[in-house]
């Protein structure tokens, strides 16, 4: 780790994160800035013009081409042409991170940070600043920095991830974005117990602490409990290609299913922002995901969901609507397996906004599936989901009805699955798991019946669709018909 505040490798200081190299033939101190334009304050004469953007850089070539593999192939190659200007519109970091690999050639400190290191490095390597050119290039200080200083704090892991999305595919193929991740992951998964840095997603006063300066064996008894979910306001900064990375690579170090569903929940109440009706009586999502992160009864941790979508008629706007399908995607794709990892309600809305955005049917599917394995903790709000698909009837009512099928063949998969347990406690299992199940299917039951009655003022619905969703149940999982009768009776009167 990288503990102090002035550190070496193979005998070459930063100097607390500044950088520098032996003076390279043109004697200077600084750079200087004139509107657009970047000037060597040297009295030596400029030969050669770098133009990146609409940002010029005034320059000498032997200081580029002694550490630049490429401005040294390209300055070789046009020899005969007097070659005295090169454009760079393509370096990864563009001007900014040009102007640092610049000062570095010439002698000049500068200053490494979480902010502009991802840039700089991508900049070396498009340069080409190897060890081949000279020892302790920048390519070699870069990925040092990288490694020993960025890679032991939080939060210049989590600043440098966010940096990489305007470096695409340079930060990918440099694996910046895989070490972050990695780094970020492991970190969330530490045993949080001594954390000194109270909130990470909160401002800091100066520089973020090293991960092992975060630590404490001995914190005292005044010291403030970490919460689990310590974690999620930062990673929900990510733009979604780089959170699905790290929640991937944290369900890879074993963290609790509830836990990464309850930062998934986060995410999308954060980014989904153009689809959300508040006052939708949540409250009851709030508690469960506290309840099942805190392993308590009672608790106040909301988490933000709020993200029932609004059924309006608005067309969504088309750069608005892709960002957004892609984020449902995404999320639709990482959420854990397990079952209770994420509430029935979030479900459902995501179901809603899946069918709004037409996501991909193969991920529509699944998420249905999703819906079945926990559909008796679904509530006729969530169900109320407006027909996107230009059907006759208000109401998605086709949905609802896969919906039942597939929590009725998850169902009759559970009863058949053999069973895990021993001979002696087999009878008693059996006995609590179809208690279990005759619960589940009676408030399936109450709930499809609530259904029915509200659907039913929909002139549009037909008797055979009414009639198909009110016999999808067995007898069994209704102890009273006195439901389903004011069903009927909607039906009857109200609309038909």
């Amino acid at each position: 780790m990288w503990e102090s505040e002035t550190e070496s490798v193979s005998g070459r200081d930063y100097g607390n994160g500044v950088l520098t190299a032996s003076k390279n033939g043109v004697k200077t101190d600084s750079f200087e800035q004139k509107g657009q334009s970047w000037y060597v304050a040297t009295d030596i004469p400029s030969d050669l013009l770098v133009q990146i953007e609409d940002v010029s850089f005034h320059l000498h070539k032997y200081p580029l081409l002694s550490r630049s593999g490429k401005m040294n192939r390209t300055i070789y190659e046009s020899r005969g042409a007097e070659l005295d200007k090169i454009s760079l519109d393509e370096l990864p970091g563009g001007p900014e991170a040009f102007e640092l690999a610049a000062k570095f050639c010439y002698g000049i400190a500068i200053d490494l940070s979480a902010t502009n290191i991802s840039g700089l490095r991508c900049a070396a390597e498009y340069l080409e600043m190897t060890e081949d050119l000279e020892e302790g290039n920048l390519i070699f200080k870069t990925e040092a920095f990288l490694s020993y200083v960025v890679l032991s704090s939080w939060r210049d892991s989590i600043l440098v991830l966010k940096s990489c999305e305007k470096l695409s595919p340079w930060a990918e193929n440099l694996q910046i974005v895989r070490r972050c991740s990695e780094s970020i992951a492991w970190k969330a998964c530490a045993n949080p117990k001594g954390i000194k840095w109270q909130y990470t997603g909160k401002p800091t006063k100066g520089s973020s602490p090293n991960w092992n300066q975060m630590k404490d064996s001995s914190p005292s008894r005044n010291q403030q409990v970490v919460p689990p979910d310590w974690w999620f306001e930062d990673v929900s900064i990510l733009r979604i290609d780089h959170f699905v990375r790290v929640i991937t690579a944290i369900k890879v170090k074993g963290m609790r299913h509830e836990l990464i569903g309850a930062a998934i929940m986060q995410y999308a109440a954060k980014w989904l922002p153009g689809l959300i009706r508040e006052g939708s009586g949540l409250a009851d999502d709030g508690r469960n995901i506290s309840n099942s992160i805190n392993g308590t009864s009672s608790g106040s941790w909301r988490g933000g969901l709020h993200m029932i979508v609004a059924g309006s008629g608005d067309e969504v706007p088309s750069v608005q609507a892709k960002d957004q399908r892609m984020i449902v995607e995404s999320l639709i794709s990482i959420i854990p397996q397990h079952k209770d990892s994420v509430s029935c309600s979030f479900l459902l809305r995501l179901l809603r906004m899946a069918n709004m955005l037409k996501v991909a049917p193969a991920l529509i599917t699944e998420l249905e599936k999703r819906v079945g394995m926990q559909f008796e903790q679904a509530t006729l709000a969530d169900l109320l989901i407006p027909s996107y698909n230009k059907s006759e009837t208000m109401y998605d009512i086709d949905l609802v009805q896969r919906l039942l099928e597939h929590f009725i063949v998850q169902e009759q998969t559970e009863n058949s699955s053999p069973s895990r347990y021993s001979f002696s406690d087999k009878h008693m299992h059996d006995g609590i798991q179809r208690g279990t199940n005759l619960n589940a299917k009676m408030r399936v039951a109450r709930l499809v019946d609530s259904y029915l009655t509200e659907v039913s003022r929909d002139r549009n619905l037909s008797l055979t669709k009414f009639q198909v969703l009110a016999e999808a149940l067995p007898d069994s999982a209704r102890t009273c018909d006195d439901g389903l009768y004011r069903a009927i009776d909607s039906y009857l009167k109200k609309a038909h």
